[in-house]
């Protein structure tokens, strides 16, 4: 079992940065593929970006290409996602999910989730 604790989530305006990260305790984290996914109010959970055990590969929703940016550091426990050029649709609770199957794009692919991090941005 893995424990993950996201952080980094504020307000931003609209072109603004933010970099979240998610802590993960437990079991070794190099073992897990590693993801975000946000929910916006009245929304369901959508993928975000996910991450293989060794970084070799990454996946991004076309929503976020090119503005995410998601990284890992074995040695630190922790995933981040690196978020530029925010918009006010990126608005939304994110959160991050570990899974020991196969990196994927659907929330099923992942079996723990963190507490979610609220990110706000103003246009």
């Amino acid at each position: 079992q893995v424990q993950l604790v996201e952080s980094g989530g504020g307000l931003v305006q609209a072109g603004g940065s933010l970099r979240l990260s998610c802590a993960a305790s437990g079991r070794t984290f190099s073992s897990y593929y590693m993801a975000w996914f946000r929910q916006a109010p009245g929304k369901e959970r959508e993928f975000v970006a996910a991450i293989s055990r060794s970084s070799l590969y990454v996946l991004y929703a076309d929503s976020v290409k090119g503005r995410f940016t998601i990284s890992r550091d074995n040695a630190k426990n922790t995933v981040y996602l690196q978020m530029n050029s925010l918009k006010p649709e990126d608005t939304a609770v994110y959160y991050c999910g570990a899974g020991g199957r196969t990196i994927g794009v659907t929330s099923s692919n992942y079996d723990y989730w963190g507490q979610g991090t609220q990110v706000t941005v103003s246009s």
